[in-house]
């Protein structure tokens, strides 16, 4: 039962984010799936905890740790400029708090628990090596989303350029993020986890090309 309902997991992560892909490849439908982010973000969330088959207060208080370091480290970027850069966010990522969408810290969520999980398939022993792996490939992830994010209102750059400050706070923050991540003790095996990290990186790749 555990086995199917990760597969099922990782199936619908696939299925969302191809319909997703369509929707932001047409421009007649772009505002329709622009509203949509905030749900296809839950969504994921959801299915993350759902496929997870070791929920402990370990799991629960990284998921608790992460969202909070997540909208603290972006009301912390959006208010100084002095971590990522200066930049605003728009009304894709939905209702705001301060002026911070509620579900940025969701987003870091699925962005560290992903690429955690990922990275434990390599079986790196040591934690330092494998977090620093782990936030260059997060940096990189982030390459890719910021044309799109700039493109489709998630968040915008002043003089319209993402400083090369922006991906340093990443590399840190992701770092730091990934250190609590393994250092977490409840299992980090799933499926569904790994196929999320691969298709968020195809589904901003395909959309830098077709649309950017």
């Amino acid at each position: 039962m555990k086995i199917a309902s990760t597969y099922v997991c990782a199936f619908l992560v696939v299925l969302f984010h191809a319909v997703g892909l369509w929707g932001f490849l047409h421009p007649e439908y772009v505002i329709l799936f622009k509203r949509l982010v905030p749900f296809h973000l839950l969504l994921m969330l959801g299915l993350m905890i759902i496929s997870h088959h070791d929920r402990n207060k370990y799991f629960w208080t990284f998921l608790l740790a992460a969202y909070t370091a997540g909208f603290v480290i972006e009301l912390l970027g959006v208010n100084t400029g002095a971590i990522f850069g200066n930049y605003t966010y728009g009304t894709t990522l939905g209702p705001k708090f301060a002026d911070i969408p509620l579900l940025i810290g969701v987003n870091w969520i699925l962005v560290i628990y992903s690429t955690g999980v990922f990275m434990k398939e390599f079986k790196i022993k040591n934690h330092i090596i494998r977090a620093l792996v782990g936030a260059l490939l997060i940096t990189t992830l982030d390459v890719l989303i910021e044309p799109v994010a700039i493109k489709f209102d998630y968040w915008s750059w002043e003089n319209f350029e993402v400083p090369f400050q922006n991906y340093v706070g990443w590399f840190i923050f992701s770092y730091i993020m990934l250190r609590f991540f393994f250092l977490m003790k409840f299992h980090k095996t799933n499926f569904a986890a790994v196929i999320l990290f691969v298709v968020q990186f195809i589904f901003f790749f395909l959309l830098n090309i077709k649309t950017v």
